[in-house]
């Protein structure tokens, strides 16, 4: 019997744990908190929780000896210290996340050791990527070319769910999502490449309808240009890769950053509240402090991005929790406190790909691919599409249906069929549609 390893017990451990154990593979979960790994493993007779923490290198050598493949859900700053161990002792290994410059330069160890190290195979990346080269593919080997690509992906709560005035609620860490915010992005559009600072990430977002859904906004993800070449598709005049949210969180997000609310710089903050921070951060008067915004931003108490801030209470004379930190600091925690889901609700992940491409005949068409999944009363949303193709991917790996070596993510036909195939079955599919230009 094949036995794996999972380090890390976070958000999305559940369905890969049970997903390897319902296909007759052993499982240990390796966390700093035990009793967090056996609640995972609950009703599995060939499950293991074992106590473990990143700084035991010692342990991980004899954890990683004893099975057939490792996958690590830490954060990706320890995946290049799991993988160098891996390829020291000739396991494979999978991970979710986007593959760093250091990872990359491990390829031709890996090759040298005989295993594969499988990044970006969760759903944003992952599913994005297989599902994208399979159109691609497909154009390229009827003679197409791509002209436009838009690869479109959001983690939403589900339109019922999105009742407060950022329409936003999180199903996993808020911290991420504002650090996100922080970004700036660069696209390719109509043969010319576009920066995007910070400051404008979320002043100019596409409008998208999304059936079944609503007409959704878009901001760019970051560096969308290193995408033609992962892809393939040097032709292409326009590549942008976006993140979907529902209307009111772009300005939301916009006037917070505006207002310097998402600063990493450290603050005293002992004795202050937040209206206080606010007013301070921007030179404002305390008193009639949202009169103050208006006026600097010009905008009336419906804008939606002023009621968004105030519901979220960075106007508020409340004193602030913290002696010192960052409003980063203090608006990540006031979105823990009030934009958590609870368990009475369904989150949601929504993916859309958009081509347009020519034929091999000159003509034009253009190609809609959309996904949709809500969560359940097991798994959520995110868990379910982050963790399948990975622990499909994994057990692929074991029997042997994938036998790649090197470091990859999964845009290799080879790769990325298999697992599509077996994605449909659980009902995570995209629907394709085409129509003319």
């Amino acid at each position: 019997m094949k036995n794996v390893l999972i380090l890390g017990a976070g958000m999305v451990v559940k369905p890969i744990a049970h997903y390897l154990l319902d296909n007759n593979i052993q499982v240990t979960l390796a966390s700093r908190t035990k009793a967090k790994a056996e609640k995972v493993l609950e009703g599995y007779s060939q499950g293991k929780a074992v106590t473990w923490t990143v700084d035991q290198l010692d342990v991980l050598d004899t954890l990683i000896e004893a099975h057939d493949l490792i996958v690590s859900l830490l954060p990706y700053t320890h995946h290049v210290t799991i993988a160098k161990k891996c390829i020291a002792h000739k396991k494979n290994m999978l991970t979710t996340s986007y593959v760093s410059p250091k990872m990359k330069a491990l390829d031709a160890e890996a090759k040298e050791a005989g295993i594969l190290i499988l990044n970006e195979i969760g759903v944003d990346p992952g599913y994005d990527h297989m599902t994208a080269m399979k159109i691609i593919d497909e154009v390229h080997a009827e003679g197409g070319k791509v002209d436009a690509f838009y690869s479109l992906c959001g983690a939403l709560c589900a339109p019922e769910a999105s009742n407060n005035p950022f329409r936003y609620k999180f199903s996993w860490s808020p911290k991420g999502v504002v650090m996100a915010s922080n970004n700036n992005a660069k696209y390719l559009k109509d043969g010319k490449i576009v920066h995007i600072d910070t400051s404008d990430l979320f002043k100019d977002p596409l409008v998208i309808d999304f059936p079944e859904v609503e007409e959704m906004h878009v901001y760019p993800n970051r560096d969308s240009l290193s995408y033609i070449d992962v892809y393939g598709i040097p032709e292409v005049s326009t590549m942008y890769r976006g993140t979907f949210r529902y209307k009111n969180w772009c300005a939301g997000l916009d006037l917070l950053k505006a207002l310097s609310l998402t600063s990493y710089d450290v603050l005293e903050l002992k004795g202050k509240t937040y209206a206080q921070v606010t007013a301070e951060q921007n030179g404002f008067n305390r008193e009639g402090l949202e009169n103050e915004i208006k006026n600097k931003f010009g905008i009336d108490a419906e804008h939606a991005g002023l009621k968004a801030i105030k519901w979220l209470g960075v106007l508020d004379e409340i004193p602030v929790p913290l002696e010192s930190g960052s409003t980063f600091d203090l608006v990540s925690d006031l979105m823990i406190e009030k934009m958590m889901m609870d368990a009475t609700e369904r989150d949601m992940v929504i993916m859309q790909h958009i081509f347009n491409i020519t034929n091999a005949d000159g003509s034009r068409e253009t190609i809609v691919a959309r996904m949709l999944d809500y969560g359940n009363q097991s798994y959520t949303a995110i868990a379910r599409t982050v963790a399948l193709p990975a622990a499909i991917a994994v057990k692929m790996i074991l029997d042997g249906t994938i036998s790649e070596t090197g470091v990859h993510i999964p845009i290799q036909k080879a790769i990325y069929q298999p697992v599509l195939i077996a994605l449909e079955t659980y009902g995570i599919t995209m629907t394709e549609s085409k129509e003319p230009m």
